[in-house]
């Protein structure tokens, strides 16, 4: 029962440090923003906001995978990380078109689909830490005692 839990928090755990990188990736954004134009000057951080975009998409990845093996029935999470994952996916690749061949004007869909990412990202958080009372399905199957004992309920009277 004991490893049950603790691999269906795996999800949790993974999510949780992706969420640490989005919320870096807004840090890292702003440091090298306010160099405005100036790429040479912020050049390291841009490189560095980058790096977190792929340690993001890395981890959101990997928990899509261990919500869809470990909390199957729990649909919300496995697909809202994966949806998760395929924005972070289409923000990679327009962060790449901005910063490769100079498409700033793209910086208009980057930063609001960022937000997004964000709010995605904190409410699938959120979602992890539910259990079955307030959603009929239990976030972790190992964590909840289950009673096997039937009720008969008589409606003749």
């Amino acid at each position: 029962m004991e490893s049950r839990r603790s691999k269906s928090a795996a999800y949790t755990t993974l999510l949780a440090l992706a969420g640490i990188a989005i919320l870096l990736q807004g840090v890292w954004a702003g440091i090298f923003l306010e160099h405005d134009g100036k790429r040479d000057a912020a050049g390291s951080w841009i490189d560095m906001h980058a790096r977190g975009g792929e340690v993001a998409l890395a981890l959101t990845a990997i928990a899509t995978v261990a919500a869809f093996v470990r909390v199957r029935a729990r649909r919300d999470l496995w697909l809202g990380a994966a949806v998760l994952t395929a924005l972070l996916v289409g923000e990679s690749y327009i962060g790449g078109l901005i910063r490769d061949q100079g498409k700033d004007t793209l910086t208009a869909v980057h930063v609001p689909l960022a937000m997004g990412i964000m709010g995605l990202s904190a409410w699938l958080l959120a979602r992890s830490r539910r259990t079955r009372e307030s959603t009929g399905v239990v976030a972790y199957p190992g964590s909840v005692r289950r009673d096997t004992r039937s009720v008969s309920l008589d409606f003749t009277k």
